[in-house]
C-alpha cells in the first residue's frame, strides 16, 4: 500500500523512462568486462551516474533523474555487478580498480570531462574519482553520504541499526551462529565465500534482505523482494562485503574528508535524507563541515533511497540547477 502510493508521487518528480541509443561492454583488464549505456542527448552535457552497493548494478530508473534533451546520461556497472562480467567476482575488484575503469571509459567514449552523479556507495566512489581526476568532473551530485568509516561500518553492520529495525536484524543475525557475533562482516565473508553455493545464496539472501529492508522510511516490498533474487543478491552481498572487508581499500580511515581540498573547487550538492538509516546524516554532517562550499539539502520526510518522493525531487532539481549554470553561466 505504501508502495504504491510513495511511486505515484515518486513518477511526478522524475523525467519518462527513455532508451539507450546506444550500449556495449568495455573490456577493462584481462578478466573484467563493464556493461555501459548512453541515453538522452547524444550532444548534451554528459553526466555518469554511479551506481550503489557496490554491488548494486543499475537499472532503467537510473536514467530518469537526469533532462534528457540535455543530458548525455552515462550509466555503467561496476566489476562483477548487473551486467557486468564475471558476475559477483571479487578478484581485482577494488576502489582503485573502479576508478580506472571510469576513465577507461570516459576516453572510450570520447567525453573531455563529466557531471558525477553518485549515491550511498556512490557518493563512495564518486569522491574517490574526483579526488583522483578533479580536472575532469563539472559538478558533483552526491546522495545519502557514505564515507566508509569504521563507525559506518559498525552501525549498519554490528548492531547499530538493529535499535530501530530488530525486526529486520534478528535473521540477519541469526544466520551466524553466537561464537561468531563479535564481527558480522567477518563471519558473513566466510559464508559468501564458501564452496557450498547454497551457503553463499543463504547469506547473500540475508545480507541483502537486512539492507533493503532498511532503505525506505516507508517499507517498500518491490525493494525487499530484491533480496530473493539469488543472482542479485550474489552479486550485492559478495561485493559489499568484500570492500568493507578490506575497509574500501583506502589507505585511513578518513581519507575522503582529508582529501576534500583536491575538490573544494567543484560545484558540489549534497541530499541527505534526514532519517537515512543506512548512511547515517552524521556522514553528510562531517563531510559538510569540512566542505562548507558544497551545498547541503536535508529531506525532512526520507530515508536512504534515491526512490523516495523527496530525495528524488531533491535530485532533479538539483540537476536541473547545474543544467541552467551550464546553460546560462552562474
Amino acid at each position: 500500500m505504501e508502495s504504491g502510493k510513495e511511486n505515484l508521487e515518486l513518477n511526478r518528480n522524475l523525467y519518462p523512462i527513455i532508451e539507450p541509443y546506444s550500449s556495449g561492454f568495455l573490456k577493462v583488464s584481462d578478466l573484467h568486462s563493464v556493461y555501459w549505456e548512453q541515453s538522452g542527448n547524444p550532444n548534451g552535457h554528459p553526466v555518469v551516474f554511479l551506481h550503489g552497493g557496490p554491488g548494486g548494478g543499475t537499472s532503467p530508473s537510473n536514467r530518469t533523474f537526469f533532462d534528457p534533451d540535455f543530458y548525455r546520461i552515462i550509466l555503467f556497472d561496476q566489476r562483477g555487478a548487473g551486467k557486468s562480467t564475471p558476475h559477483a567476482c571479487l578478484e581485482e575488484n577494488t576502489t582503485w580498480d573502479l576508478i580506472d575503469d571510469i576513465e577507461k571509459l570516459r576516453e572510450h567514449l570520447d567525453i573531455p570531462e563529466w557531471q558525477v552523479f553518485g549515491g550511498s556507495w556512490g557518493s563512495t566512489l564518486a569522491l574517490a574519482y574526483s579526488q583522483s581526476h578533479p580536472d575532469k568532473v563539472t559538478g558533483l551530485v552526491l546522495r545519502g553520504i557514505f564515507l566508509l568509516r569504521k563507525k559506518e561500518i559498525d552501525w549498519f553492520y554490528e548492531g547499530g541499526a538493529a535499535a530501530i529495525y530488530p525486526d529486520a536484524w534478528e535473521p540477519f543475525r541469526d544466520l551466524i551462529p553466537e561464537n561468531e557475533r563479535g564481527c558480522f562482516v567477518d563471519a558473513y565473508s566466510k559464508r559468501l565465500n564458501s564452496d557450498d553455493l547454497e551457503t553463499q545464496y543463504a547469506a547473500a539472501r540475508a545480507w541483502t534482505k537486512w539492507e533493503m529492508m532498511t532503505a525506505h522510511l516507508l517499507p517498500n516490498e518491490e525493494n525487499i523482494k530484491r533480496g530473493d533474487d539469488d543472482k542479485f543478491s550474489l552479486a550485492f552481498a559478495r561485493i559489499e562485503n568484500h570492500y568493507f572487508l578490506n575497509k574500501g581499500f583506502f589507505p585511513s580511515d578518513s581519507y575522503l574528508l582529508d582529501n576534500v581540498d583536491k575538490i573544494r573547487h567543484i560545484k558540489t550538492t549534497i541530499v541527505q535524507g534526514r532519517y537515512d538509516v543506512c548512511c547515517p546524516m552524521m556522514s553528510a554532517w562531517d563531510l559538510h563541515k569540512v566542505w562548507p562550499e558544497a551545498d547541503l539539502k536535508v529531506v525532512a520526510d526520507a530515508g536512504h533511497s534515491a526512490n523516495e518522493p523527496g530525495i528524488a525531487a531533491e535530485l532533479v532539481a538539483v540537476n536541473e540547477k547545474l543544467k541552467n549554470i551550464i546553460k546560462n553561466g552562474p
